[in-house]
């Protein structure tokens, strides 16, 4: 049995809080104080991480992170909620920052801010967003952003064999950052093949459920068995024009769409019913 890790996101900023604020902050004056442990409902969950920070100029304030697995329309909402109960309740001025983790599929557009009118009455809530997959792999291995490691395999250039090989070695010889190889491992599985990743790693389910992240995990294997044989699928029964659907089924997350695609092709008289339901 493998023992448990707290492989979540408290975690992975608390190896290195001051060199992760100036990375996210883009300043090199601004130290981090805290990590802010409390009971309050929201800013407490497994994706939001909370540091009290300072510097000489602004003097002490938070830093809210929120690290989103994949970026949806409800997140502009949200961080203006949670920067608002954080403001409350600790009286200090909040920097947010969203940091989305995967690239959305269909080009969706990632707001920067909430803003609401109504009745003459106006809400704006701004933050910082970052995108793991437009930030540089090299700024890992020379910051020394450790918190980053275990997301090379997603970073802008990080996709390749020897990058991943190269983190992860630094991850082996490193008694903190060694627990976070099977998240490594899960975000290597976006652009290796998963056997390619049980042969260059340590695949261990056990202590993947530990992450807030194991539902997206069984939703990535699911869906790679389930492209598999919806391609088979188009082939057999449509031929090379069935394929040609293939580019636009790739881009589905929905795991339960996928699998009413796969259901459809038994009975489905052409590609165009095949296509109303997902087009729908």
């Amino acid at each position: 049995m493998a023992k448990p890790a707290d492989i979540g996101s408290k975690r992975l900023i608390s190896l290195s809080p001051t060199p992760w604020v100036q990375w996210v902050m883009e300043t090199s004056e601004v130290q981090a104080r805290e990590i802010i442990t409390t009971e309050f409902q929201w800013v407490n969950r497994d994706t939001d991480v909370l540091i009290r920070a300072y510097t000489p100029t602004d003097g002490e304030f938070l830093v809210l992170n929120e690290l989103q697995l994949r970026y949806t329309a409800k997140m502009p909402q949200r961080m203006t909620a949670y920067a608002a109960l954080a403001r409350e309740k600790f009286n200090l001025p909040v920097y947010p920052v969203l940091i989305n983790i995967l690239e959305p599929s269909g080009n969706r557009e990632i707001a920067t801010s909430y803003q609401s009118h109504f009745r003459g009455l106006q809400v704006q809530q701004d933050y910082h967003v970052i995108n793991l997959w437009e930030v540089p792999v090299e700024q890992v291995f020379n910051q020394s952003l450790n918190s980053l490691l275990p997301f090379t395999p997603i970073l802008k250039g990080g996709n390749q064999e020897t990058i991943i090989r190269q983190a992860l070695q630094m991850l082996r010889s490193d008694e903190q950052l060694n627990e976070l190889e099977p998240l490594m491992a899960f975000f290597a599985s976006f652009v290796l093949e998963i056997p390619l990743v049980q042969q260059i790693m340590r695949w261990d389910m056990a202590v993947l459920e530990q992450s807030p992240w194991y539902q997206e995990i069984l939703n990535r294997g699911r869906k790679q068995e389930l492209i598999k044989g919806i391609a088979l699928g188009l082939e057999l029964k449509f031929g090379s024009q069935g394929l040609e659907l293939m580019s636009e089924i790739r881009s589905l997350e929905n795991v339960e769409l996928l699998d009413q695609i796969l259901e459809t092709i038994r009975t489905a008289n052409n590609l165009i019913e095949l296509r109303q339901i997902y087009q729908q």
